[in-house]
């Protein structure tokens, strides 16, 4: 069911269709062409780190950040699903993906009933609890083999230092975790230039709040 609080227009206003190429992050690269596939390498370390197998693909429009982050977070179980065909599942329109729970349905239905749950962070700034939370949800889900998807709106400072801003709203995909989850890994489907950075779970929290995400139950 959908919820008042996760009713939230979640548009991407960056140029989707940017065609710059390179490594881009630490974990996927991307060609020139927005639908490059792109590669982790899946490892499970002592360090407590774990990075899954990303066959990366750019959102073709402004507003098909949800699809897209749906079809990036099922492509780290080998799955190639058109994002057009996830975007009318979703009810996706030029408004965007009204909410996770728009999402979960749709991951579910590609890889088992109950699978995956909607998680809310209702307040303007995630508490501590709700950090550890998220920190406990992508571990496990990330184990499990899969990616979370989350929906996140404002402004955040991965750890290069570099600044992502989706006033309007957004929806990106967490591939993998070190440090125990202290620290994640984030498959953006916005722009190729930056199709993977990592952020302190702290701050992916923060960007997630008023909103949600979606993790393996």
């Amino acid at each position: 069911m959908r919820t008042t609080l996760l009713r939230k227009t979640a548009l991407t206003f960056a140029a989707a269709a940017a065609t710059a190429g390179g490594i881009a992050g630490p974990a996927i690269a991307a060609n020139a062409a927005p639908a490059a596939a792109a590669s982790v390498q899946a490892d499970r370390k002592p360090n407590g780190e774990r990075q899954l197998d990303v066959r990366y693909e750019a959102q073709p429009n402004f507003y098909f950040c949800g699809p897209a982050a749906a079809r990036n977070a099922l492509s780290v179980q080998g799955k190639n699903i058109d994002v057009y065909d996830m975007a009318e599942r979703m009810g996706t329109t030029e408004a965007g993906t009204d909410s996770i729970n728009d999402i979960t349905p749709v991951l579910n239905k590609e890889t088992g009933e109950d699978v995956y749950k909607s998680v809310e962070i209702r307040d303007a700034k995630a508490a501590e609890k709700q950090a550890d939370k998220l920190r406990e949800d992508v571990v496990r889900t990330v184990d499990d083999g899969r990616a979370v998807v989350a929906n996140i709106a404002g402004t955040a400072t991965d750890t290069d230092g570099v600044v992502h801003s989706f006033e309007g709203g957004h929806y990106v995909s967490v591939t993998g975790y070190d440090d125990e989850g202290e620290t994640v890994t984030i498959a953006d489907s916005a722009d190729p230039a930056q199709a993977s950075y990592r952020m302190d779970i702290e701050t992916l929290a923060n960007w997630i709040a008023t909103r949600g995400y979606s993790a393996a139950s």
